[in-house]
Formats: structure tokens, C-alpha cells, sequence
């Protein structure tokens, strides 16, 4: 019996080694396993691998987590829910899903992707596109990326190549360029199916702006999602949501698990845009710490010889060398606890790349003078 238990043990723990190895080469923010790895607690590690807001949450959100009930089943169609997310963007409801995180609305595109050919990725560019579409069995088709830009803002995407399907992120990640609608609007007419991931566009100054929300009422070929864990910096409840026509929605909801949104993440959703004021004065406090910290990371890391911080209009930046960064990256995680992006995940990158996730003034004046301690 000691045997089998010994056995079964390893195999757990195996199992659980390969997920978090799985997952970690295509997202940021995996503290319990790099604590395993590093021998520490998680809340040792300073996280910049991950792209967050770093403030708390408002008192009612957590207020309203504590408060949701969990005993009866929760709505299985979210409709209120629904109808606040609509609310803020001047929609009705039906063209509006909520989901388990963005990643859950992922699958369901990537779903809809597959059945209509090959899908159109840029390069270097976020993995779980891929990974949702290998759910299905669904075609890719690279499209390279500049990797020398001297702008946040292109003033045109690049060339797109035949293809049914076109993922887009706006503001693109890993690189933190911004597209505007007009630039992106074209792109409509070119494929069968766009799907425009907004997960960082909240946290932009102005960025609601460039948004493609305002045409999926026109256009039934696009879909646009969204998240509020990064708005929020509540990643841990998994909240997102899916804006596109009503017969494309109803035809995922038919799909998922019956209950993909939990009462807890619920009821903080619900509490953080109940009123719309509160969140429009959360997303400019939000943007203005964009604005001011990425300027000023930047700044702080074009000084340092050897290092290129790439222009960013987004809350995290890539940083460019012209030799491996791994060792830097490695000796901020043994020796200072700091944690940076291994860019090594995004197709179209190396080891000469790190990302970096902004933090706030403190803990941004850590990660600066750990760099310059260890780079050689």
C-alpha cells in the first residue's frame, strides 16, 4: 500500500509539474510554481511577469465577494450581469457574454475560427490563441511583426496575406502598439471572421477611442473581447466578456459548461460597474498610472547601456538586447525575488527579449536598481 501511495504521489506531482510548466509557456503570473522552484512563499515574489493594475480593489467589490451568496446555483445566463456591460458601452445585451476569464471566450472563437479555415496570427503574439485553436484541430498562418518599432502608435497593421480568420490584439502583446479603429476597420472587409482581443485596451489612455466595440453591430464577421482582471487586477476570479451579434453568442452559450461565471465573480463584476461614474474614475486613475510609469520605466531603462525599452502603450514593455537575457532574468528571480516575462513563449522572440509589467513607483524603483545591479 506504501508503494502504491509513493507511486501515486509521484505521478501527481509530475502531473501537476507538467500543467503549470504547460501553462507557463504561454502566460505570466504562475506564483505557486515559481515559489515551488524557488523555495519561497509567493508572497515573497514581486510579479512583473503578469500585467496588472496594482491597486486594491474598491472596499464595496470586496465587500460584495464577501456578501455573494453561495449556496443557490448562480444565473446561468448572467443577466444582470449582461445588462451593466452593455450599459457601458452604449449596447444591448444580447450582444453581450460574459465569461470565465478571456481565455474561456477564446475557445469558443477559436471554435468558430476552425470551422472556417486558417487563422491569420501575428508574430510574435499572445500563445493561447494557439492553444484555443489546437482544441479544434484549427489551421494557423503566421504574419511577422516588426521587431524594430520607434512608435507606440503605427499609424497601419501590416500586410495581411489570404486568409479567412485574422486574430488581432489591440494594444498588441507582447510589443504594446496600438492600432486605431480607422487603421483596423479595413480589416472587416479583407477576412470572414476577426477576432480582436481588448484585454489591455481599458488601462490605455485614451484607448477607448480606438476600440472596435462601436462596429460589431454592423459587421457579424467580428468579435471583440475583453477582460476586467486586468482593469481591476483581480485575475484570481477570472472575469471577461465577448461583444459580438446575438446568433454567434446564443451558439456559444450552447457549447460551455452551464455555469462558467461563479457567484463571487459575479457579484464583484457586478459591484464594479454598477455605477458607471466609479468606473470611469477607476479607468482614469488606472490610465494615468500608464501613462506616468511607463514613461518613467523607460526612461530609467534606456540608461542603463545594453538595454532597449521599446516604445509601449500599453502597461507593460518589451525590452531588447543585444545578447541573452536569461541570466538577468534568472538572477532577479534567485537573488531579488522579482519576476520578468521570459519572452522565449511568444513566436517570433528569443532570449534576447524580457517583458516587463508595470508596477507601482516603489516597487518600479526595485525592479530598476535590481537591473542595474545585475547586468554585466
Amino acid at each position: 500500500m506504501s508503494l502504491l501511495l509513493h507511486r501515486l504521489s509521484n505521478a501527481s506531482s509530475s502531473l501537476v509539474n507538467h500543467l503549470a510548466s504547460a501553462f507557463g509557456e504561454c502566460h505570466g503570473g504562475n506564483l505557486e510554481a515559481t515559489a515551488r522552484r524557488l523555495r519561497c512563499r509567493p508572497a515573497q515574489l514581486l510579479d512583473a511577469s503578469a500585467s496588472l493594475a496594482p491597486f486594491a480593489l474598491p472596499w464595496q467589490a470586496r465587500w460584495a465577494a464577501w456578501r455573494a451568496p453561495l449556496q443557490p446555483y448562480p444565473d446561468r445566463t448572467a443577466q444582470r450581469l449582461c445588462g451593466l456591460i452593455a450599459a457601458l458601452h452604449g449596447l444591448e445585451p444580447t450582444l453581450v457574454l460574459p465569461g470565465n476569464g478571456a481565455a474561456e471566450l477564446f475557445t469558443w472563437a477559436a471554435r468558430d475560427a476552425a470551422a472556417l479555415g486558417s487563422s491569420l496570427l501575428p508574430q510574435p503574439g499572445f500563445a493561447d490563441y494557439t492553444r484555443a485553436l489546437r482544441c479544434w484541430g484549427g489551421a494557423t498562418q503566421p504574419l511577422p511583426l516588426p521587431l524594430d518599432w520607434s512608435t507606440a502608435a503605427p499609424e497601419v497593421p501590416p500586410p495581411m496575406p489570404p486568409a479567412p480568420v485574422l486574430w488581432i490584439t489591440n494594444p498588441h502583446n507582447p510589443t504594446g502598439q496600438l492600432w486605431s479603429r480607422e487603421a483596423l476597420e479595413p480589416l472587416l472587409r479583407q477576412h470572414r471572421l476577426v477576432i480582436c482581443d481588448e484585454a489591455f485596451l481599458p488601462l490605455v489612455p485614451d484607448g477607448e477611442r480606438q476600440s472596435l466595440i462601436p462596429l460589431v453591430a454592423d459587421h457579424p464577421n467580428l468579435v471583440v473581447i475583453r477582460s476586467l482582471t486586468k482593469l481591476y487586477g483581480i485575475a484570481g476570479l477570472r472575469l471577461g466578456y465577448a461583444v459580438a451579434q446575438p446568433q454567434r453568442l446564443q451558439r456559444w452559450a450552447s457549447w460551455r459548461d452551464p455555469w462558467p461565471i461563479n457567484a463571487v465573480a459575479s457579484a464583484v463584476a457586478q459591484e464594479l460597474l454598477r455605477h458607471p461614474s466609479r468606473h470611469d474614475a477607476w479607468c482614469r486613475r488606472v490610465q494615468l498610472w500608464t501613462s506616468r510609469e511607463g514613461a518613467w520605466l523607460r526612461a530609467q531603462l534606456a540608461a542603463i547601456p545594453g538595454l532597449t525599452p521599446m516604445p509601449s502603450a500599453a502597461n507593460f514593455l518589451l525590452i531588447r538586447s543585444d545578447r541573452s537575457l536569461v541570466p538577468l532574468r534568472e538572477a532577479l528571480e534567485h537573488r531579488h525575488r522579482i519576476l520578468l516575462r521570459d519572452c522565449r513563449s511568444f513566436d517570433g522572440l528569443d532570449e534576447r527579449w524580457l517583458r516587463l509589467g508595470y508596477q507601482d513607483r516603489r516597487h518600479n524603483r526595485r525592479i530598476v536598481s535590481a537591473i542595474q545591479k545585475e547586468w554585466r
